[in-house]
Parts: C-alpha cells; structure tokens; sequence
C-alpha cells in the first residue's frame, strides 16, 4: 500500500535547547486492549517515553498504529470495548491511573489538556464559546469570580490570535481554523504541564494549517508546557517539534531526535517513511511502503513488521525485538541493533 506522509519536502527543524531537568511527563509500559467479538487486539504493546516541560514529540506511524490511543489512553479516555491493561502515565510525581474519576476529571486541563483530532465536532453548537470556555474553568475554579473567569478566557482567546468578540459566537460561525484555535484556547486555559494535540490540522488548508501550529508553538513557549503533537505529515514535524517518536502496529520502534530522524533513521519501518518523502532531486517519483499494516487481531509472529521489511533477518519472523537504546540516547526496537545498546 502507499502510504502519502506529506504534501511538500522540508528543511529538518532544529531542536531547540531544552535545559537538563526531570521529565514532566513519564509514561511507563502502558497497555491497551480492544476485546471485540472477533478477539483481542492490543492496540498498545508496552510504550514508554518522557518529555521534558518545553519539549516537542512528533509521533507518526500509518493510521492504526495507536497514536490516537495513546493520547486518550494517557487522558483516560479509552470507552469500552477497549481497557487500560496496566501501565503508568506521571505528569510530576502524579500518576494518572492511579487517580479515582474525580480526580482525573481535575487533573485533565489543569495539568494535561487534550486538544482533538475534529474541531468542527468537539465544540457545542447551541452554545456560546465563550459559555464552554466558562464551564471548563468552573468545573476546576468553582469559587473563582465571573469577572476573573471572562478575563481568563479572553486572555486565552488573544494568546491564539483570536478576538475577544470570539467569546460570544457560536461555533457556525467561525471558520475550520478558527474554532481549531478555540479548541487550542480551551485547552490552555489552566496552563496544564501536558498538551497532546491529535492531528489538530487535518481537513484544514495548507496555510491555515501553518497558522495553527504557529499557535500551538506559541502558546507552548508561553506556558512552557510538554507538547505531544500526533499526526501524519511529516513535513510539519520537520518544521515544529524537537524529537520524533514512530509507531507500529502498538509499539514504539524508534524515537530520536528530529535531526536524526530525518537525515539518518536506523529501524526499516522509519527509512521507510523517510524515503516516501517527495523530494526535489526525484520529482514526479513517488515511493511507497509495500503491503500493509497488519491487522491488530492477527499480528505476524515475531516483528510486526517484517513481512515489509527490506531488511528482514531469519530471527525477525520469530523472535519479538526489544527497545535497545544506542549511543546518543535514541531508541530502536529492531534485531538490526541487538548488542549495540
């Protein structure tokens, strides 16, 4: 199958500085499992990764791979049939699975936001913004003042370049990219520690897409919040996060820098995705991954991803690969690595 990852080559993005600290997030070993009538398919397989407060995650992989999953696995949000089989997600010293519903329903906003894949049907249309912008604030500040609520939403409506008169619209009336800033502005409302945005620019235009991660880079530098930004172009990853986590099939099988990601990735499926890229050296060729991803109920033995592989070794149809972390700090998970952690 060929998979379209971008819709122009870019110039890798230079990972800012990120000053040595403890991570403000860290997810440990978290699981998920769809139990459905034709079996059981674990959506996630053991991922774990940290983020430092200020940091930029891309995480890519072809659709299925569990990236949305994880972001509402890590927000508690997974609806049955699908279960949390274990696994940890500490933003601080606080371990959200660990929380009872009260205290997760505190916890989302104030201290992990999620800003979702379809803007267009995450905002009430018989109400105001500015009256859901007021009820997310109630729900953590019960005690706060009308006039400091009102205030806070419209400070978070100017810091994502709308106007205050935003504030008492209805969603029809605004444009895609603009209720995809509303939804931007939600969800800083309480400065959390953690901002996953799921695909926040599919179905807008190229030059609004470029508007709303503009927003997002910039409110994050202005709270200094751990972003994780899902999705599939890979172009705008170049441009606008620090390091690139890739997914297949529930599993992380390389996380490094953005620099390296682009100019050398070292697992097969991440070489793969790179050189899908259009390129002004091949114009006109495109190169896809052949086959498909597998089914989730039915994962080939051993890698995943090995019936694609371009790479494959005897070992690979047998024996499941483990993370390995290589010189440098970056992680793979393929056997081509075994020994060189």
């Amino acid at each position: 199958m060929n998979v379209t990852l971008v819709h122009s080559a870019v110039q890798p993005h230079v990972p800012m500085s990120i000053a040595a600290a403890e991570p403000v997030l860290r997810v440990r070993n978290l699981e998920v499992t769809y139990y459905t009538d034709s079996g059981r398919a674990k959506a996630l397989d053991n991922v774990s990764f940290s983020l430092k407060a200020g940091e930029k995650l891309g995480m890519v992989g072809e659709s299925g791979s569990g990236k949305s999953t994880l972001a509402l696995a890590m927000m508690r949000m997974i609806k049955p049939p699908g279960r949390i089989e274990g696994g940890q997600v500490l933003v601080g010293d606080t371990d959200l699975m660990a929380l009872d519903q009260e205290g997760m329903r505190k916890a989302r906003l104030s201290r992990i936001a999620y800003i979702p894949q379809g803007a267009m049907n995450s905002l009430n249309p018989v109400m105001r913004i500015g009256a859901q912008m007021i009820d997310a604030v109630r729900s953590h500040l019960p005690d706060e003042p009308k006039p400091a609520v009102e205030a806070r939403c419209k400070r978070a409506l100017q810091s994502v370049d709308l106007d205050a008169g935003v504030f008492r619209m209805y969603a029809h009336e605004l444009s895609g990219g603009m209720k995809q800033r509303v939804c931007i502005a939600i969800g800083i409302l309480l400065d959390p520690d953690v901002i996953i945005a799921d695909e926040p620019t599919s179905a807008l235009d190229v030059v609004t897409q470029r508007q709303v991660m503009e927003t997002i880079d910039n409110v994050q530098k202005a709270i200094n919040a751990a972003v994780i930004l899902i999705g599939h172009d890979m172009g705008l990853m170049a441009q606008f996060v620090d390091r690139v986590a890739v997914m297949y099939a529930g599993r992380l099988v390389e996380m490094s820098s953005v620099r390296e990601m682009f100019t050398d990735p070292k697992h097969p499926y991440s070489r793969a995705l790179i050189r899908s890229l259009p390129s002004l050296d091949n114009k006109g060729v495109f190169q896809g991954i052949p086959g498909l991803a597998p089914s989730l109920l039915r994962l080939p033995t051993g890698c995943a991803f090995h019936p694609r592989c371009d790479s494959a070794m005897p070992e690979c149809s047998t024996a499941r690969p483990e993370a390995q972390i290589l010189p440098g700090g970056r992680s793979v998970t393929c056997h081509l690595f075994d020994g060189e952690a």
